[in-house]
């Protein structure tokens, strides 16, 4: 057996308090995701935080840069991809505007409405910070081979299989 962690510590006591409703697997997993989730989640703000960004602002960035035709979209399509309100989509995209990471345009295919556009300076935030943390995570996932990280990842996508998915609901 590999090293004693936290968790490990944790299952320990539970035993030896001879709660019998809790499955000590089953804790063992969630409880270890949750500590990598939380690890992986403070390395990213850290990221974030180095480059002039909230992880609300690298989400409206990633889907210019990542999913829109162009590094365009709708307010509105943004919006719906990120289940924000037209509201906090504003919000969001006028500091992302005053920043100069977007810009917004008059719709080509409707006068009355508007384009979000990715600028050249937005396009370049956002890949250095997604550099950055594509380096971090290889850095978490280091201690597994390739074959284990394959592995690890097919378990992990049945489990997220497994689970209710909110925004089918």
């Amino acid at each position: 057996m590999s090293a004693e962690d936290s968790v490990d510590r944790l299952l320990a006591r539970i035993a030896a308090a001879g709660v019998e409703t809790i499955d000590l697997d089953v804790e063992g997993i969630v409880d270890r995701i949750n500590g990598i989730n939380m690890r992986i989640k403070r390395a990213h703000e850290e990221v974030l935080r180095a480059h002039g960004l909230s992880h609300p602002d690298f989400s409206v960035l990633s889907r210019l840069r990542l999913g829109a035709e162009n590094g365009r979209s709708s307010p509105g399509e943004l919006a719906a991809d990120l289940e924000l309100s037209s509201g906090a989509m504003t919000t969001r995209l006028d500091r992302l505007e005053e920043a100069g990471l977007i810009r917004r345009l008059p719709d080509p295919d409707d006068r009355r409405g508007i384009v979000v556009e990715l600028t050249e300076e937005g396009r370049a935030k956002w890949d250095s910070a997604a550099e950055v943390q594509a380096r971090r995570e290889s850095f978490f996932a280091r201690t597994l081979t390739k074959p284990e990280q394959k592995q690890l990842n097919e378990l992990l996508r049945k489990l997220l299989l497994a689970l209710p998915d909110s925004k089918k609901k």
